[in-house]
């Protein structure tokens, strides 16, 4: 009973500890590469901010592709 609890305690703070770096990354990301045209920035930097990784899921798979495609980096 106490390996299942160690087992699935393991696997949570894993999860939680890729979700926190994926959250850093994104953040960093946005903030350095993301063009500062209008408002862009600010929203995706709050969107990153307030929703932590769903936010930096979002904005891997919305923005960035799309900001590598136009712009190069």
């Amino acid at each position: 009973m106490f390996e299942v609890f160690g087992l699935f305690f393991f696997f949570f703070i894993a999860i939680g500890l890729a979700s926190f770096v994926l959250w850093i990354w994104a953040l960093v990301d946005c903030i350095t590469n993301e063009p500062s045209e209008g408002n862009d920035k600010i929203i995706w930097v709050l969107i990153i901010l307030l929703l932590h990784g769903i936010g930096a899921l979002i904005y891997f798979i919305a923005r960035r592709p799309e900001r590598i495609r136009r712009f190069g980096s």
